[in-house]
């Protein structure tokens, strides 16, 4: 009860202190299609490693409404995701489960990693388009794209999270991993992993004979079919 305690009390603080990014966001559009593929149960907390993966063709758009932005649709390429990095003990309240804004952390997670990748000087052609984009302007996008979901009826209005979430992504910790160098690489999504989607995907009939991923205990396993658990369109 006190660690809930503490949770809430933290999140009226950024509430109160931080900038009311939330109320003054432009909602955004989203459109496309996601699929959300599950590779195996060796991530680090133990809940499995997730890949976002974009529909070909169909790819997850975030179009942004705000005049002052410096990039107006953003499409974030196959990634690995653990949804909102959302602590475990304030999943417990309603508006904080790390899928809940699944788009909207989709979309902020890609610019992180787009962020880091031109920082590394190895961006793709789409990762490259944000090279101008500076940290709050990061954090405007998770508002505008929360904003979004809720005009789409996607998600049920929620005023705490709503109003919590872009604060939070707008502080100390996430400015780090923002400034963050030599961070591309781990982020991109291996030949395995790629396989393991190919495989996994409605339609598809990819080989995976002889292939090979090595788990983060050292263990080398064969590449099985990833599993489609969420799809998202709009």
């Amino acid at each position: 009860m006190r660690a809930k305690l503490l949770v809430l009390v933290s999140a009226a603080v950024i509430t109160a202190c931080g900038p009311n990014i939330y109320q003054k966001a432009d909602p955004g559009e989203f459109s496309g299609r996601i699929f959300l593929m599950w590779i195996d149960d060796g991530g680090a907390l133990g809940s499995g490693t997730f890949v976002f993966v974009p529909v070909p063709g169909q790819e997850l758009t975030f179009t942004r409404k705000n005049p002052a932005a410096t990039v107006r649709s953003i499409r974030p390429e196959m990634m690995y995701t653990d949804g909102g990095s959302i602590p475990r003990i304030a999943q417990a309240f309603k508006g904080f489960s790390p899928w809940g804004y699944a788009p909207a952390y989709m979309v902020h997670d890609w610019l992180f990693i787009a962020r880091n990748c031109n920082k590394d000087g190895t961006p793709t052609d789409r990762e490259r388009d944000i090279a101008g984009m500076k940290f709050a302007e990061s954090a405007d996008v998770m508002a505008e794209a929360i904003k979004a979901l809720v005009a789409q009826n996607m998600v049920r209005k929620n005023d705490v999270s709503e109003a919590i979430i872009p604060s939070v992504v707008a502080g100390p910790i996430t400015r780090a991993l923002w400034e963050k160098d030599g961070a591309c690489a781990g982020r991109r999504v291996s030949e395995a992993d790629r396989l393991a989607v190919e495989a996994g995907l409605p339609g598809r009939r990819v080989s995976l004979r002889g292939a090979t991923r090595t788990l983060p205990d050292g263990r080398i396993v064969p590449v099985k079919p990833a599993r489609l658990i969420e799809t998202i369109g709009f």
